[in-house]
């Protein structure tokens, strides 16, 4: 089974703990073993670092899905070894590569984890609904009770 993720830019770490806990139950009890991350904010970030943190522990795999090509001012041009570029993304003018990218994931996805807290020009909010119309199980963090 696979997962993804949206959310928005800005993600108080607080919901650090959440989500492992989220990615855990996702491990253990879903069969969940393939994750593709964005790199486009905070929440991302978040992600990728609970998720090379489990991978220590649980036998998973992670990519980040780029939308762009890397280039020489890039982390993932120095070390690219998580890293994925969707197939044809280098056919797609550059103002629609994160939608071609989250499209991309959305179709390969099981489970999409999200944090979305207003809809208003929110991109993370518009894939949201897309993975929920396209059937796929999404689990709200900014649902869950943080303590």
């Amino acid at each position: 089974m696979t997962c993804t993720f949206f959310g928005h830019r800005l993600v108080p770490a607080k919901f650090e703990p959440t989500l492992r806990s989220v990615l855990i139950d996702l491990i253990e009890n879903h069969d969940v073993n393939r994750f593709y991350v964005g790199n486009q904010g905070d929440f991302d970030a978040m992600v990728r670092r609970v998720l090379k943190d489990l991978s220590k522990r649980y036998d998973i795999t992670y990519s980040v899905a780029l939308a762009y090509m890397p280039s020489k001012k890039t982390e993932y041009a120095a070390d690219p070894s998580d890293t994925v570029l969707p197939e044809g993304i280098e056919n797609v003018p550059r103002r629609f590569a994160i939608s071609f990218r989250n499209k991309w994931m959305i179709a390969r996805a099981d489970y999409v984890v999200t944090y979305v807290t207003h809809e208003i020009g929110s991109g993370a909010a518009q894939f949201k609904t897309m993975a929920q119309k396209k059937g796929k199980t999404v689990i709200e963090l900014s649902d869950t009770v943080v303590c």
